[in-house]
C-alpha cells in the first residue's frame, strides 16, 4: 500500500493542477482552430440585380443584369443574366389599344421573378425605356404617347420589383448607353487612355461589331436601326461648346468620358426605305421600278399607308391614287445614288457637319457598327474585317441582283450601358465579412498561441530537473 502511495507521488501527471491545465490546453487548442477555420472561410459572393426594358419600334426586350454589390470605382461590373422578347409588336403599336401594351410585358415580367432570387425582388431596380418608335409616335399623336405609357406603367408596377419609372430616351441618350455598352463588352472602359473612336448604330440590340484596323482607346458605334440612326464617340477635339445639345458626360470606373452622340431619327432602315420611296413617289406614279429590292420583286402599297409616318407626312403628292404597284430590279449602284440622295449636304452654320447642317467633329480612330449593319454582313457572309470596302460592294451588288424568287423565305443596344450608368446612382451595398475585424482576429490567435505555449511549459514543469536538498559530497 506504502509502495502505490510511494508510486502515485513519484508520478508528475497524476495532480489536479495538471489535469486542470491538460483540458484548458485542449480547449485552447479547439478555440484556436475554431477562430481560424471560420474566420477564413469562403465567403460567398454578393450581387445587386438591375431590370431594363428596351421598347424599341418594332418589339419591346426585357434584360436583367447583375453585378457584385460593392462596385467597383462607383461603377458596377455588370453582366447580362437573362434576356425575353416580348411577343407582338413594339408598344408604340398598341396606340389604339393602350391597355394591350402593359398586357404584352406580363410574360417576360413573370420570366423575370423566376431569374431574380426572390430575397432580391424589393431592392432590384426596374427601368422602361422607349426608343424611336414612341418618339415617332410621341411627334405624331403625343396623348396616344402618354396613354400607353401609363398603361405600361400600371402593368410593371404590380410586380414586386423596384420600379423606376418609364419613359422615352432622347436619341442622344439611347445614342451614348450604346456606345458604353460597345466599349464595356471591349474591355476599354477601365483604360485611362482615351483617343477617339467611333460606333455607329442603328435601332436594336447590341451584337458583335465590324470594327476596322486595332488601335488604342474606345470605340465609336455606328448603328442604323428600323427607326433611326446613331452615332457616338469620344474625340479631344470635342469640348460640347460648338453643340451643348450633342455633348454627354459619363463618369465610369473612376474615368470622365465627354461623349459627342447624335440620333438621325428618320434615318434609321426602316424610315430610311419610307424616304427612298416618298423620293421615288413624288409624281404620284401608278408603279415605280424601284433598284433597291430584288428583280421580281412586285407588291402592292398603299399611299396613305407610306405618307403616315412624320418623317415623310409632309411629302405625300397632291391628286396621287390610292395605291401604287412597286416592283423591284435589283440595281446596287442605282440604289446608292437613290439612297446617297435622301443626305442633304447643301448647307452647315457650323466649322463642319455630317449630313442635314447637323454638327460632327472630325472622325477619328476605330469604327464599330452593330444591330442592322452586323445582321446584314452576317447574313451575306462578310463579317470578317480582312475582306476590302471593294470586295464587299462587289458582293452586296450581287445580291442585289439575284431574283426575288430565289430570295424570299430565306442581340448589340442600349440596355447594358443603360444599366451601368445606373449602377452609379444605386448604393453600394458592403460584402460580407468575417466574423471578426482583422485586428481582433490577430489578437485573438496571438492570446490562444501565447497561451497554448504557456499552458505546455506548466504542464512540463513536473519534468523539469530538481536540485536536491541533500548536502553533495565533495
Amino acid at each position: 500500500m506504502s509502495a502505490q502511495r510511494e508510486m502515485k507521488g513519484r508520478n508528475p501527471w497524476n495532480t489536479p493542477v495538471t489535469i486542470l491545465i491538460t483540458v484548458i490546453g485542449v480547449i485552447a487548442i479547439v478555440a484556436l482552430v475554431t477562430v481560424v477555420v471560420v474566420q477564413n472561410r469562403a465567403i460567398p459572393q454578393k450581387f445587386k440585380y438591375g431590370i431594363v426594358m428596351d421598347a424599341g419600334s418594332s418589339h419591346t426586350s426585357v434584360y436583367i443584369y447583375r453585378w457584385p454589390s460593392e462596385k467597383d470605382n462607383d461603377t458596377g461590373r455588370v453582366e447580362e443574366v437573362h434576356s425575353c422578347q416580348v411577343a407582338g409588336p413594339g408598344i408604340s403599336s398598341y396606340a389604339p389599344a393602350p391597355w394591350r401594351a402593359g398586357e404584352s410585358l406580363k410574360a417576360c415580367m413573370r420570366e423575370a421573378e423566376q431569374q431574380v432570387p426572390q430575397r432580391r425582388h424589393q431592392e432590384t431596380s426596374l427601368y422602361l425605356g422607349a426608343t424611336a418608335g414612341m418618339r415617332l409616335l410621341s411627334i405624331e399623336n403625343s396623348s396616344a404617347a402618354e396613354e400607353v405609357l401609363r398603361a405600361v406603367e400600371e402593368t410593371l408596377q404590380k410586380f414586386p420589383f423596384s420600379y423606376q419609372g418609364s419613359r422615352t430616351l432622347s436619341g442622344q441618350e439611347e445614342g451614348a448607353f450604346g456606345w458604353v455598352t460597345v466599349n464595356y463588352l471591349d474591355e476599354r472602359l477601365k483604360q485611362v487612355s482615351v483617343s477617339c473612336q467611333v460606333c455607329l448604330r442603328t435601332h436594336g440590340r447590341v451584337l458583335p461589331r465590324l470594327l476596322s484596323a486595332a488601335g488604342p482607346g474606345n470605340h465609336g458605334r455606328p448603328g442604323p436601326g428600323r427607326g433611326l440612326h446613331q452615332i457616338s464617340f469620344v474625340s479631344d477635339r470635342f469640348v460640347g461648346s460648338e453643340s451643348p445639345n450633342n455633348s454627354m458626360m459619363f463618369r465610369l470606373y473612376g474615368n470622365d468620358y465627354n461623349l459627342y452622340t447624335h440620333s438621325f431619327l428618320c434615318y434609321g432602315k426602316d424610315q430610311a426605305l419610307r424616304l427612298t420611296l416618298a423620293l421615288q413617289t413624288q409624281s404620284g406614279p401608278p408603279t415605280i421600278l424601284d433598284p433597291c429590292f430584288h428583280p421580281g420583286y412586285e407588291a402592292p402599297r398603299d399611299y396613305s399607308s407610306l405618307y403616315a409616318s412624320p418623317c415623310v407626312s409632309g411629302r405625300a403628292p397632291q391628286d396621287a391614287p390610292v395605291s401604287f404597284m412597286h416592283r423591284g430590279t435589283g440595281n446596287f449602284f442605282q440604289c446608292q445614288k437613290i439612297v446617297r440622295s435622301i443626305f442633304s449636304s447643301s448647307s452647315c452654320k457650323y466649322s463642319q457637319c455630317s449630313f442635314n447642317g447637323v454638327f460632327q467633329p472630325l472622325l477619328q480612330g476605330k469604327f464599330g457598327a452593330f444591330s442592322a449593319y452586323f445582321f446584314v454582313m452576317n447574313f451575306l457572309n462578310l463579317t470578317d474585317t480582312s475582306m476590302s470596302l471593294d470586295a464587299v460592294k462587289l458582293e452586296l451588288a450581287r445580291y442585289c441582283s439575284t431574283p426575288w424568287d430565289q430570295i424570299k423565305g430565306s442581340d448589340a443596344g442600349w440596355t447594358l450601358g443603360y444599366m451601368l450608368n445606373l449602377t452609379n446612382m444605386i448604393p453600394a451595398e458592403a460584402p460580407d465579412a468575417p466574423p471578426l475585424p482583422q485586428a481582433g482576429y490577430v489578437s485573438i490567435v496571438t492570446v490562444m498561441a501565447v497561451l497554448l505555449v504557456v499552458v505546455l511549459l506548466v504542464s512540463m514543469r513536473p519534468l523539469w530537473p530538481r536540485c536536491s536538498k541533500l548536502p553533495h559530497v565533495v
